[in-house]
This record gives C-alpha cells, structure tokens and sequence, in this order.
C-alpha cells in the first residue's frame, strides 16, 4: 500500500465485507493495515507522508473547485454586463441599486486554517478560467503565528479587493446611467454593497485587545483607506490638487497609528499620543463631506464617471476601510451600568423596574465630555468601548457610524443601558446598538423582549434618529446548542417577529438592519450547496416577505470569517464574481405576493419537526456520552487557527471532565468534522420523521424551504461516516490491543501491546464511542428512509470519492495515533527526580496533548547532558561508559516519532477540512 490509489481500494474492499459481517469496521481495518506495516517496517513515517501529500493535495484541489463553482468567476462580467442593463426606467434602476443588497462583515474567527501560501494558491486556481490543476498544491505549507495583527492584516486584504470590485460594479452603473439618462444620471448615488469588520475591535471573550490597540488599528485603516483614495484619484486626474491632500491626511493618520502601536500604560507615552492626536493640524481629516462635494462638482466630460465613482467609494466607507463593530457582553454592560446607579441603589435588569428605571435615566442624562485619560483609568470594559467609540468619532472619523453588538443579550434594559452610555458620551447619533440572539434562551425569548424594546418611546425616537433598527443573529454558538437546523428555524421565527414588532409600534419608517453571522462550514449557519442557499440559509424568502409586506426596507448583513471566509475576496476577480453574484440574487429584496411555502403553511408538521429535533439535540448536549466523546482528544487534533483561545485552560484531571462549555463553537464543529459526523448538523431529523414518515417527506418534497433542509441534510450526510466514530472508541478498547499480537504476529510489539491492554481496562472511552456510534446509527437509519422519499435535487460528481479519500486520511490518522500510543507506552519509567508521573505522560498522549507530552519526556531525557570527559581532572576512569547513548536512543526511538506522528496527524486534519470545505 504505497499510494493512495492503493488505499483506496482496499478500503472499497474492506467495506464489502460489512455485508457479511455488519459490525465489521473498514475504517479502523485500513488503519490496522497501515498500522503494522508502519510497524513492522515495510512503510515509514515519510512513506506515510508522502502518501498524505497526495491527499492534501486533493483537498486544496476540491476546495479551489468548490469556490469556483460557488461564484463562478468565469461569467462574473457577462452577469455585471446583464445586471446593469436591466431597469428600463431611471427611477427603478436608482431605487434598485442606491441602498445596499448587501451589508458584508470581515470577521476574525478562529479559521485561518490554511497557510498563507495555501490560502493564496486555492485562490488563484479558483480565479482562472480553466480548471484546477496541480499546481494549487505545489506550495509550502509553513504557518505564522496566527496574531491579531496578522488577521487585521487578511481581514484589510480582503476588504481591499470587495472594494475594487465594488468600484468596478459601480462605475458600470454610472456608464449605463449617463448612456441611457443623460439629463438625470447625476441625481443617482449608487451604493450597492457595504463592508465593515470587527477585527481588533471585538472584545467578547477575550482580554488581550487593549483599547489603544482599537485606536491604533482605527487609524491605520484611515491612512490606508486616504492613500487607497489618493490612488485612485491619480489615475483619474494625475496632478490634481486633492491628491496631495488626501497623501498629507493619510501620512497625519499613519503617524498617529504608530504611536498608539505602543503600550501606552505609561502615561507618558500616554499623554504624548493623546495631545498629538487632539491638537489642531492642518493634515488631521474628520470628515470627507467636502471633498466628496468637489469631486462630484467637477465630474464632467471623461473623468466624470471616475469622479463620482471615488465619490461613491468616499460616501460607503468613509474614512476608514470600512465601518467597524464593537462588541461586549451583557454581563459587562450590566457591571457597568450598575456603577450609575444613585448609591445603594439595586437593580435586576430582567425586571419592569430596570426598564422603569431607564427610562427616567435616559430622559435626565446629560452628556459628559471624555479624554484620553478617562479611557486610561476607566476599568469597566463595557465603559472602555463607548469611550474608545467617541474618541474615534472625535478624532478620527466624525462621518461614518459605529455599531455596537451586545452577546447574550436577553433583556431589554440591556439594550436602553446601551442606549444610556451613548446618550452619557454624546455619540447616540452615530451609534447603532444591536443585541445579539445566539444562545438557546435568547431565541426563545427574544421575540418578546423586541416587543418590548420597540415599544419604548425612548427607543423609537433612537431608531428614528438612526433611520434603523439593528439586531444580530448568530448562528455558531445556536447550532452547537440548539443543533444548526432548529437554530436556523428560530432565528427565522425571530426575524418575522421582529417584522411584526416594528409593524405594530409604527417604525415601518425606518430599516431593519439584520447581520447574520456565520461561518462557511455547514456546522456554523452557511449552506454549502450554492450561493443562493448560501444567503437565503439565515435570511429566508419567507422572513424578507414579512417586511417587504410591512413596507418595511431591509438591510441584510452577513460575516464572512477568517481565513474560509476571506476567501471569496483573496483576489480581484473572486471579489468580482462574489459581488456580482450576490447582486444578481438580490438578498435584500423579494417577491411580496409568491405563494406561501407549505413548510409555513402545515405548521402542525413543521413546528413538531422542528421540536423534535431540537429535543434530540439537547439529549445530545446534556449526555454525558456525547460530551465525553468529543473531549476524548481534546482539542489535539485541530491545529491553532486564530488569535482568540480555543479553550480555557485546564489540568489533566479537569480534561476528562471537560465541558461543552468550555470549548468555543468552531473549535467544538471541527471536531465533529475530524471525529466523521457532523452531529449538529445531521442527528434528529430522522427521530422527528419518524413517527409521521410519508407526510414530512412529502412536506419537504414540495417545500422551497424543506428541500433546502434536505440538501443542507445531503451535503453534511455525504461526507460522514459513523464506522469512523467507532474506530476512534477503538484506540481505547484493551481488547484490541490485548489481541492484537495474540496469534504470534508482531512478537516484537507484545510488550506494549499488553501494556496499552493494561492501562486500557481502566478507560470509558470505548465504551462511549460505541454508545454514541450506536445512537448515531439508528437515528440515521431513520433519516435513510426519509431521505429515500424526497428527490435529491443537489447531485455532487465527486461525492463518493471526496467520502472515499476522507475515509482514507482517517485510517491514516488512526495508524499515527496507534503508533504514537505504541512509542509511548514503550518509553523507559522515569528519574525519580521528575515530578510527573509515566500515567500523565500517557494520558496527555492519549488526550493528544502531544507538546505538552514531549515536553515533560524531553525534561526526563535531556539529550544535552554533562560528559565526563568535559572534566579535566586528573584521575582517571573507565565510568561512565557509552555515555550518553541512553537518552539519545529514547529521543530517537520514541520522542522524535511521537512528534514526527502528531505533526503528520495535524495535516491529516487540515485535509479533512478541506474535502468539508471549511474549518468548523
């Protein structure tokens, strides 16, 4: 078995004899042939690596392909070209094309998978126009530390190029609109598309962002974005007089990003960047409302369409790469408030007299002026992110607004705290608060706490001001708890009754501004069948048709995350075609008098359906086998893909009592990914159409909405496999490794395989994976004969043997894994002076805490020991003799195999990510 051909039909092989014997486990057999030819000789590690390669290389290859299936960069001119020319009358096509079809967010969650050489050559071969060839693979895969700066870097990248292509999508419209209305084309002020971030300026869940850090990436963007513009004014008119302008602000905001770069905890250095940030200057730009007026006045003759193009790109963004989110928790806005509250004064923000309270509050506060040094001695962070917002609308960027995202928000006085700290700072004009609904309480209870936010005059008379209503819905932590189908069903609910609340407290007036954030993976809220299922998964025909009945303008806004996300803008021509095909499916718009889908319709078969499920992922969540499962390893099989901490650190002890909780939402999916089964995503549905089999198949038959749960369904099921789930309760089953050599093959593995027996009766990890694989099984027994009665309306050519080479990169990883438990069990006892015990030892290789494993082996065998012969003393002797050969020979024996595995280990899961298409 040298290549992966070979591996591939041997486990085609292994799988026939699952006929005969159904619990027979292909997976786990082909890891047990790998296994003793590792062992015995006949392949090595780099024999192992090199077959890897070829599988790596396959899955950058079906990611490229799938990206370029999904925005189809090829036609992205020919649908611009289409699009432009579509509205025959000026108001319609001014109507169509002046408010965005899309607001898009470039967030920085954990999913720089790739390297960045990676990264670029999947990009590229997505881009081109011919099909995708192996020179995607023909690239280092070395990774940086994954840094904030460095996501604040990509995240720029990325929004740079989303801007270019704007530009370009833009300039055809003013073309078209000189063209056909000459004597109007200038009363239209095209704004397709919006973009924003959130990197640097996120502080939930997290305590390494300090806020000059949020100032400094503020100001770098500024310098960036004015020399962005300057550039482009060059083209357009080389000398002109504007340009030297722009260069001088850039230049002025550059200057000051540098030095809020530093650690300014020394007042100081403090005082010295304040005062120069505060003070007059000639170059210190606040506002682009002047130049976007001149640049519009002298718009005439050829540089006219490229005038009022830059001046588009100026109104969108303002004086930055884009707009920013800021984001604190609740439970930070309830510390904070609670500080200005009259003395002994007590307050619980869920009852009437917390909204009571503020209202009388909000109607007293008086603004309060705040420096530089409020912010350096404020310790509430909740307080620290208003004063940092109205520091950089002070002296950065008076124009462009600031949202202000609140996590676990599940009151409405949480949402009027805000609201006051606005009020309290003088920037409540500029600032668009928006609770997040994620969590399975907040979902359920959110629709009345709209209807009780919307109802406050207070309230309306903000949105009034702002001309929006803004709420976020999260898809990453509800699909972890409440699983990805309920959740998407009830941030559903939650849209239409938002739709309701401002229809029935007459803010018809203004926009609702809806920001979906998820991810690319299946396991985190985006459907991986199409674009189209891509943004009608959050945002639904039926939800929009709510508003669009209640005349209400609807701004939809989705994230695009990390290093999966910032993908489908990793070059100009991808930015293009995304863009374009995103404006050709008109998110933000919908047909008000289609037919009412079924699926809304038979509520007595959908809500029942979507109960169920929801019930049997909350079984899962609450077991004690599912929790155990998906900890076993820990998170040793994912390699480190962000800035932000996957979880909270903990000891051995604390590992097998590992939380759910504890481990963040696109960490817990990929996991589930590298385990073989995307439970979130899959388990339940056939339980909940089980008892009422042919009517739900038929209601997802004929439902729009039913047929994109079942492709959702599809995709997720085509790559999963539950043997491979059993095969990793194996690792631990003492049975296994107590027969193995039984027989009298490999004689010289006896030893630590009654070693690894020993240990092993002591350990529930079989047992767990093989309750879980049992309960896995007949729910998907169930799903089978659904799935057999609804048509499968999204075929994928290469499904079955993406399913075949991840079943091969997992008989690989569980040939590594046995090798490593091999080595390690075999390693000598240690010193008596080492303070750790051999037990830890093994247990954090069987957790894969493999550099915490190696790092106590290294501090037992030091290879750099002190020689005798460094000595000169007169005396001689013949002690000791063949000095230090011992711990050499562990090192090479044991320790460097054990990494060189888990290295190899690690690219097997990057691998797997990419044949799923996405980390998490």
């Amino acid at each position: 078995m040298k290549t992966v051909t070979d591996l591939v039909e041997r486990l085609q092989a292994h799988h026939r004899q699952t006929a005969d014997t159904p619990l027979f486990n292909p997976v786990f057999q082909l890891s047990l042939d790998l296994s003793r030819e590792l062992e015995g000789g006949v392949l090595t590690l780099g024999g192992l690596g090199s077959i890897l390669a070829e599988l790596e290389c396959s899955g950058l290859k079906s990611r490229a392909a799938r990206l370029q299936c999904l925005v189809e960069p090829g036609k992205a001119r020919e649908t611009l070209a289409s699009l432009v020319g579509e509205n025959a009358d000026f108001d319609a096509f001014a109507a169509r094309w002046s408010h965005p079809q899309l607001h898009a967010v470039f967030t920085a969650h954990p999913t720089f998978l790739l390297a960045p050489a990676q990264s670029d050559a999947v990009a590229q071969a997505a881009s081109g126009p011919g099909g995708v060839d192996e020179t995607v693979c023909a690239v280092p895969a070395e990774r940086p530390a994954i840094t904030l700066d460095y996501e604040h870097e990509r995240a720029l990248r990325a929004i740079a190029h989303a801007q270019d292509a704007r530009d370009a999508i833009v300039g055809d419209l003013l073309s078209r609109a000189r063209a056909k209305w000459p004597d109007r084309w200038t009363e239209f002020a095209p704004l397709p598309f919006r973009f924003a971030t959130w990197v640097g300026y996120d502080m939930d869940g997290r305590t390494d962002i300090k806020w000059y850090t949020s100032i400094a990436y503020r100001l770098a963007e500024k310098a960036r974005r004015l020399d962005r513009y300057a550039d482009r004014l060059a083209q357009i008119v080389t000398d002109h007089e504007l340009v030297g302008t722009l260069r001088s602000a850039a230049a002025h905001a550059a200057r000051h990003a540098a030095a809020f770069t530093q650690d300014l905890s020394d007042p100081q250095a403090l005082v010295a960047a304040a005062n120069e940030l505060t003070a007059d200057d000639p170059d210190k730009l606040l506002s682009l409302t002047p130049i976007v007026e001149r640049l519009e006045a002298e718009a005439t003759g050829d540089i006219a369409v490229g005038l009022r193009t830059l001046a588009a790109a100026m109104r969108a963004d303002g004086l930055g790469m884009g707009w920013i989110h800021f984001r604190v928790n609740a439970s930070q806005l309830h510390n904070a408030f609670r500080r200005r509250l009259p003395e002994g004064q007590e307050i619980d923000i869920g009852s009437r007299g917390a909204l009571a309270t503020l209202r009388a509050m909000l109607a007293e506060v008086k603004p309060l002026r705040a420096n530089f040094a409020a912010l350096a001695v404020e310790s509430s962070t909740a307080i620290r992110q208003f004063l940092a917002m109205a520091q950089i609308l002070h002296h950065v960027d008076a124009d462009a607004p600031i949202r202000m995202l609140i996590a676990e928000c599940e009151q409405p006085a949480t949402v009027l705290a805000a609201l006051y700290f606005a009020r309290l700072f003088g920037i409540e004009d500029k600032v668009d608060v928006s609770p997040l609904f994620e969590t399975e309480s907040a979902l359920e209870h959110g629709g009345r706490l709209l209807d009780a936010l919307l109802a406050e005059p207070a309230y309306q008379a903000y949105a009034r001001g702002r001309g929006r209503v803004a709420v976020q819905t999260g898809f990453s932590d509800a699909g972890r708890f409440v699983g990805q189908i309920p959740a998407s069903l009830a941030i559903e609910r939650l849209q239409g009754r938002l739709a309701g609340a401002m229809e029935a407290n007459g803010l018809t007036d203004v926009a609702a501004l809806i920001f979906d954030t998820h991810g690319e993976s299946m396991g985190r809220g985006a459907h991986p069948s199409s674009l189209s299922d891509r943004l009608e998964w959050p945002l639904s025909p039926w939800a929009r048709r709510r508003f669009v009945r209640a005349g209400i303008v609807l701004e939809p806004e989705v994230s695009f995350q990390g290093g999966d996300g910032y993908l489908f803008f990793a070059t100009p021509e991808l930015a293009l075609a995304t863009l374009t095909r995103i404006a050709a499916l008109r998110p933000a718009e919908t047909d008000a008098q289609a037919p009412t889908d079924e699926f809304y319709r038979r509520t007595d078969l959908s809500l029942d359906f979507y109960r169920a499920i929801k019930e049997h992922q909350r079984e899962h969540l609450e077991s004690r086998t599912y929790s155990r499962a998906i900890t076993a390893f820990g998170l040793g099989m994912l390699v480190e893909t962000g800035s932000r901490k996957s979880r909270r650190q903990s000891d051995l002890a604390a590992d097998r009592d590992m939380s759910l909780r504890q481990i963040r939402a696109i960490p817990h999916n990929a996991i589930l990914q590298q385990l073989g089964y995307p439970v979130n995503v899959i388990a339940g549905v056939g339980s909940a159409a089980d008892g009422n089999l042919d009517e739900m198949a038929g209601l997802l038959r004929e439902s729009p909405r039913g047929r994109q749960i079942v492709r959702l369904l599809r995709a997720a099921n085509s790559l999963a496999s539950i043997k491979t789930v059993a095969a990793y309760g194996e690792l631990f089953n003492s049975a296994y490794w107590a027969s193995r050599t039984y027989r009298g093959t490999e004689e010289h593995l006896a030893p630590a395989c009654a070693a690894l027996a020993e240990y092993l009766t002591k350990d529930d990890r079989n047992g767990v994976f093989r309750r879980l694989a049992s309960r896995l099984r007949v729910d998907a027994l169930k799903l089978h004969r659904l799935l057999d009665l609804v048509p499968d309306d999204s075929p994928l050519a290469t499904r079955e043997q993406v399913r075949r080479e991840i079943g091969v990169l997992q008989a690989l990883r569980l040939a590594l894994l046995q090798h490593m438990f091999l080595k390690a069990v075999s390693i000598p006892a240690f010193s008596r002076a080492n303070d750790i015990s051999r037990d830890d030892v093994l247990e954090m290789v069987f957790t894969l805490r493999i550099d915490d494993a190696l790092a106590q082996l290294r501090r037992a065998y030091p290879v750099q020991v002190a020689r005798a012969s460094d000595f000169a003393v007169d005396e001689p002797g013949d002690y000791p003799d063949g000095e230090g050969e011992g711990y050499a020979a562990i090192h090479r024996d044991y320790i460097e195999p054990i990494e060189a595995a888990h290295a190899l280990s690690l690219r097997v899961s990057v691998a797997i990510a990419n044949l799923f298409g996405a980390h998490g």
